[in-house]
């Protein structure tokens, strides 16, 4: 069996950053954690570009747009969804999860959910307070990870389809050899 994993090591890698601006006083948090978080692992700043968007239902498009540039190795989503008194609260934490799930396989890059969604302001102030489990770093570190694991995917493919062409090549070396005309003695 083959594990192959991801690593903790971000040096080289770019990231996208798309922050919801609703919620202001939790996602700036969540903001500020995820860029500690990834320069900590060796991004450099200018690597690093972040959009601001209204709200949660605007990110997926943004992610899904700046992921299909392939200028970044991953995007990371940022939000704040806190529940109220009307279902608004559950139409909109679908629909983000949902919207940033897809726009992940649309682009083919890594896109990370750092979204929260939680029934009260305590809870989502307790979820970005970077002195204690702050959300927006643990986004930053799910996007190494993911950033690296694909690279180490991608590798693979690209070498085993080095390997395929390589072999290929060899066998029509071989095939033309055969059937190429021999020289008779006269």
């Amino acid at each position: 069996m083959k594990l192959r994993k991801g690593s903790h090591d971000a040096t080289g890698l770019r990231f996208g950053i798309v922050v919801a601006r609703f919620n202001k006083f939790v996602t700036s948090k969540l903001l500020s954690s995820c860029v500690d978080g990834l320069i900590a692992q060796g991004v450099k700043a200018d690597d690093i570009e972040a959009v601001r968007v209204p709200g949660a239902f605007e990110i997926p498009l943004v992610a899904r747009t700046m992921a299909r540039t392939k200028r970044f190795d991953a995007v990371i989503c940022l939000g704040a969804v806190i529940q109220g008194d009307t279902p608004h609260f559950d139409y909109i934490s679908a629909e983000a999860s949902r919207g940033i799930g897809q726009a992940a396989l649309d682009a083919d890059v890594p896109i990370i959910f750092g979204v929260l969604t939680t029934h009260t302001v305590a809870q989502a102030i307790e979820r970005s307070d970077p002195a204690k489990f702050n959300r927006g770093g643990e986004a930053a570190k799910s996007a190494i990870e993911m950033a690296t694991v694909m690279r180490v995917l991608r590798v693979g493919e690209e070498t085993q389809m080095s390997v395929k062409r390589e072999t290929l090549i060899v066998k029509r070396e071989r095939s033309d050899k055969k059937q190429a005309p021999r020289k008779r003695k006269a």
